[in-house]
């Protein structure tokens, strides 16, 4: 299994990178709070890796810090959430707020976040309460520095449809909030700042 990975930035959008590892292209899939972290295309990026392992696939998750990856794991420990999932309640909502709500089986902060309903977060908050605290005791802060990112080429409203589309929303219920997220941001809001706003429709 891969678990860490260090290399060439060759490619990035808000929920996925390619990393160049001395000549191999590695795909990952990231929480948006890793998005932010990283730097301009071409420079030298280190991730924290978790490898999933399907009968069709292998897909790579990358994360910044060592509090990512281990509120990633943790979230794959409640029942009926996979990867995919858990990368999209990590995009959804800041670590440490996660962390909070986990460890106070909050589940009422658990529902804002992307394609958690009343039901799944009251598991998860049961299920979930007693690792949280001691990872919440742990506090893991581990962090590689990384400089600030700015907008791609791509206009923000495509890059806003491509990201939650890849977050495994319908492109018909995508295209909906893309517009009223537009409209709600400040003016030359970052496309993290984008995804949030229009996750929080979504789970709304």
């Amino acid at each position: 299994m891969i678990a860490w990975l260090e290399g060439t930035l060759r490619e990035k959008a808000p929920t996925r990178i390619v990393l160049d590892v001395h000549g191999v292209g590695y795909e990952l899939l990231v929480p948006l709070s890793t998005s932010e972290q990283l730097p301009e295309l071409g420079k030298t990026v280190a991730l924290l890796v978790h490898t999933a392992v399907r009968e069709d696939a292998i897909q790579l998750f990358g994360f910044a810090t060592a509090l990512e990856r281990e509120l990633f794991h943790l979230l794959l420990k409640a029942s009926r959430v996979g990867p995919k999932l858990a990368q999209t309640i990590l995009s959804g909502m800041e670590p440490t707020r996660l962390l909070a709500a986990l460890r106070d089986a909050d589940a009422k902060t658990l529902r804002k976040a992307p394609g958690v309903g009343p039901k799944l977060a009251e598991r998860i908050a049961v299920e979930l309460r007693d690792e949280a605290a001691k990872l919440a005791a742990r506090t893991v802060t581990d962090r590689p520095e990384v400089s600030t990112p700015a907008f791609g080429a791509i206009e923000p409203q495509e890059e806003l449809l491509s990201a939650l589309v890849n977050l495994g929303y319908p492109r018909a219920q995508a295209e909906r909030v893309v517009t009223a997220a537009l409209a709600e941001a400040p003016a030359d809001s970052r496309i993290e700042t984008l995804i949030r706003i229009a996750l929080r429709r979504l789970a709304s």
